[in-house]
């Protein structure tokens, strides 16, 4: 019995990865095809062509041709959530999530191009970057309900903000906290974006990443003159 768990959780791994990847496929087709044609004039059939799958298969992963445009990563949030709340005990929140997104952006370098494209095809089509907005704002809420989730299992769920009362009330407001350190590190993530991108030549991204988060952790000291 033990060997055929082991080959149903291998083949189950793979069959993900495989899903992924088309998945993963689907969206950078979508995503290229619209920066260089515009996003209104890309077809499913179009997607589906460039990315070597069927119209069916592009289906079975979106219910319409625009949801291929608006997240790149749609399993991201759930892997930083689980990475949060699997962080080790003795980190604090910030060093929690610093960690579990450090690991999410470790190949932002080779990403970045793609990045660029779907942060342009968005900006170019205002229905789109309102769904991107809200995609974003849901998976930033997402995030600051595990930050709540941590605190609460390490018996933080009594300081200022963190969401005291009921279980149910706690999900459904995860507190000042939670959702500040959520709001910030996004910002973080974005600024070191940002500098990055303006000088690829001095540092490598995470090292800038790295950077950011000193500064959080430090209290945002003023730098020295």
């Amino acid at each position: 019995m033990q060997l055929m768990s082991e080959k149903s959780a291998a083949v189950g791994g793979l069959r993900e990865r495989k899903k992924r990847a088309t998945r993963a496929a689907l969206t950078e087709a979508a995503v290229r095809l619209a920066a260089e044609h515009g996003a209104e004039k890309v077809t499913v059939e179009a997607i589906s062509s460039a990315a070597g799958v069927s119209v069916r298969t592009f289906f079975n992963y979106f219910d319409t041709r625009d949801d291929a445009f608006v997240v790149i990563d749609v399993d991201a949030g759930v892997r930083l959530r689980h990475a949060v709340l699997d962080a080790p005990a003795g980190l604090s929140p910030l060093e929690a999530l610093r960690e579990a997104m450090a690991a999410e952006l470790a190949e932002a370098e080779q990403h970045h191009e793609l990045w660029r494209l779907h942060a342009e095809v968005l900006h170019a089509s205002p229905h789109l970057l309102a769904r991107g907005v809200g995609a974003h704002m849901a998976a930033e809420a997402d995030l600051a309900e595990a930050i709540a989730e941590r605190l609460r299992g390490a018996g933080g769920g009594d300081r200022p903000g963190s969401g005291t009362g009921g279980g149910e009330e706690r999900r459904a407001a995860p507190g000042l906290y939670p959702r500040l350190l959520a709001s910030v590190a996004n910002a973080a993530v974005r600024t070191s974006m940002d500098h990055w991108s303006a000088h690829q030549e001095d540092a490598a991204f995470l090292d800038v990443f790295h950077e950011v988060f000193a500064l959080l952790a430090a209290g945002l000291p003023a730098p020295s003159a």
